[in-house]
């Protein structure tokens, strides 16, 4: 157990040196993507005056002893709490529950993963603790709670414009991840639970314990399968293989949250309609054809949308749930249909809504509902450290 310890400290101390800060990286990127985000170079200042490795010691002293009043969310491997370093900086502490190797995984996945990229819609990892059976990871506190909580928590209430942007950002962020990474990264656990909101309500994309590394020789990476209930991608619950459509499939699903406020299962609803997809699709095809989102559209909104970038948005929904993964388009494509850059541009690749429907929906929703009582009893089943109660 020392020798995995001592591995683990090693493989990290050399990728996160001490002395790195991120630095702007001159470039160009799917919607202005690249020039979003930066890559880390020696830096003789530091982390902002902040270390990459902090003692255990350290990180009891600015959560006073990881106190509850400092908790901000608990998930299924671990706590998060507000922290306030030396300098003053806001840190959420992530607290790992290491029982075992999954645990072990998730750390170091986490690490080196996160390490590797900075963009401005990507949660920034400011350090890390390894202490005897204690693993913490240290982000920037972002303070505005998540989208999961503004849209399904009580008196939540989010405009049009700020849908649009939170959708727009995070989609960038994504983007990035798939297609200026080098290998590229699949974040597989996209959900609206690990979508952070600062105070101007940017998104910034987080939680990156699940993630995986795709070379590029690679079609699919083969992996055991993770992620939250409502948001897998069908191709990658029934087989395993993961590629960066799996994370469009997730994203589709909160384009629906932001459309539609509904959540991506919710028992509450009528039978058959407990999948948020399989409701929505019926309707994506009619209001992309009659261009009518009555029925589709959160009546929180009370009609205050604009319609063309309602639909927009409509049309990038039902492309990226689209049971062909093949099909689905890329996150490059769907930020540029967000921003409505390229008019011209055809994010369905020729294909009108509901024509990759490969099986019988009502069925799925069967699937779904003897799926969660059998092997979860609830809808998450993944790492959720800023989880649907986070920041509250």
């Amino acid at each position: 157990m020392l020798d995995i310890v001592v591995a683990t400290f090693c493989l990290l101390l050399s990728i996160l040196p001490h002395g790195r800060s991120p630095v702007p990286l001159i470039g160009s990127g799917p919607s202005g993507a690249a020039s979003d985000f930066t890559h880390s170079q020696p830096d003789p200042g530091g982390l902002s005056n902040s270390r990459a490795l902090f003692t255990y010691e350290e990180l009891l002293e600015v959560t006073d002893g990881f106190s509850d009043r400092n908790l901000l969310g608990e998930g299924g491997f671990g706590c998060v709490y507000k922290g306030n370093l030396a300098d003053g900086r806001e840190v959420a502490i992530k607290q790992l529950k290491i029982g075992g190797s999954q645990g072990e995984r998730e750390f170091r996945a986490e690490v080196e993963t996160i390490s590797r990229v900075h963009h401005r819609h990507l949660v920034s990892l400011v350090g890390y603790c390894i202490s005897d059976n204690q693993r913490l990871l240290i982000y920037d506190f972002v303070p505005n709670n998540t989208l999961y909580f503004h849209l399904h928590g009580e008196n939540s209430a989010m405009d049009w414009a700020t849908r649009l942007k939170v959708a727009t950002g995070a989609a960038r962020g994504i983007a990035y991840l798939h297609e200026y990474c080098h290998p590229r990264i699949i974040h597989r656990d996209i959900k609206s639970s690990n979508i952070l909101l600062d105070n101007n309500f940017d998104a910034l994309v987080s939680d990156f314990g699940l993630a995986r590394l795709a070379l590029d020789a690679n079609t699919h990476v083969s992996t055991r399968v993770m992620g939250t209930f409502g948001y897998l991608a069908p191709e990658y619950a029934s087989s395993g293989k993961l590629t960066e459509k799996s994370d469009v499939y997730s994203f589709g699903v909160v384009l629906l949250e932001l459309i539609s406020g509904r959540k991506p299962v919710d028992a509450s609803q009528p039978l058959g309609d407990e999948s948020l997809v399989e409701w929505a699709r019926p309707l994506l095809s009619d209001a992309l054809d009659k261009r009518d989102f009555d029925g589709l559209v959160d009546p929180k909104l009370k009609g205050n949308y604009v319609p063309t970038e309602m639909f927009r948005m409509v049309e990038a929904a039902a492309t990226c749930v689209r049971h062909s993964a093949t099909k689905r388009p890329s996150m490059g494509q769907v930020v540029r249909a967000l921003e409505c850059i390229d008019d011209d541009s055809d994010i369905n690749n020729g294909m009108r809504a509901g024509q990759s429907e490969v099986f019988d929906s009502r069925q799925q929703s069967a699937e779904i509902r003897l799926f969660q009582r059998m092997a979860f009893g609830g809808q998450d089943y993944s790492t959720d450290f800023f989880s649907r109660g986070s920041y509250t």
